[in-house]
């Protein structure tokens, strides 16, 4: 016990001295910064001092004990904090108040979060799907421009979907019309998308009936379907015969014959 009380304090010696002579007073900006610092320092001060317990150099010292060390693993050490983080339905993962995005494929999945002093690193069954820079602001929202550039292309694509499935419920013409569109090099997702709002304001039935009538003609676009449901909206019925809805008794009226004397023209008077 007290060999190891001894090697704990001359561990929390050397701490202090770092944190004395190098640390003190020092502004570091960020981890990437402190690494030159400490390695001109070491090479400028702390190794070229004569050292108090062994009375040389360190860098004297360590070129004698360089031969007797082993090498250090292929692989570095791991020192990754690991902990769950699973994805929220917007594609985020949060920590310490943070939000980080993911690729909408992960989005209410079970994630897993590497942290490291600098990066943030995000798996999915042992695949990695996300890096981050790690900020240790709060409140943030930390976005990686193509997860929402694939959110938002997988958000259209859903929404064209919906629009065709809507459209090809008009009935078999829908979906040879839909063909033709493409055929023609068409912006069939656009066209489609006008003749379901088409549908919704004069009604399925009508739209279908047009559908017909433009196979028929080879004519294709939601211009001519919309011109069509138009016109046809703008015709005028056929008049219905004119049917007396009052009594009989009021019709049958005897007048009196008319006075034409009211028109005779009198000749004038002769002059004096």
């Amino acid at each position: 016990m007290q060999f190891a009380t001894d090697a704990k304090g001359r561990v929390e010696n050397g701490v202090g001295y770092v944190k004395k002579n190098f640390l003190n007073g020092l502004e570091i900006p960020s981890f990437c910064a402190i690494n030159p610092a400490a390695r001109q320092w070491t090479d400028t001060v702390a190794n070229v001092r004569i050292h108090g317990e062994t009375h040389c150099k360190p860098l004297e010292r360590f070129a004698q004990d360089k031969p007797l060390l082993r090498p250090l693993p292929a692989m570095p050490y791991d020192c990754a904090v690991v902990r769950p983080a699973p994805a929220n339905g917007c594609c985020r993962i949060v920590l310490d108040t943070n939000r980080s995005t993911v690729p909408y494929l992960y989005a209410s999945q079970k994630l897993t979060l590497k942290i490291y002093p600098d990066q943030l690193f995000l798996y999915h069954n042992e695949k990695l799907i996300a890096t981050h820079l790690r900020s240790y602001d709060r409140h943030q929202d930390l976005r990686n421009p193509d997860h929402l550039q694939e959110l938002l292309v997988h958000r259209h694509k859903a929404r064209e979907q919906t629009f065709l499935q809507a459209f090809l419920s008009l009935g078999p013409q829908a979906d040879l019309y839909a063909r033709k569109l493409q055929e023609k090099r068409l912006n069939a997702p656009h066209h489609i998308q006008k003749l379901v709002a088409l549908s919704q304001l004069y009604g399925p039935d009508k739209v279908a009936r047009a559908l017909d009538n433009a196979l028929t003609f080879e004519a294709y676009g939601c211009e001519y379907i919309a011109n069509l449901l138009e016109q046809r909206e703008r015709q005028t019925p056929a008049p219905s015969p004119l049917h007396l809805t009052r009594r009989q008794d009021l019709l049958d009226l005897d007048l009196p014959p008319a006075d034409l004397n009211l028109y005779e023209i009198t000749p004038p008077s002769p002059p004096l």
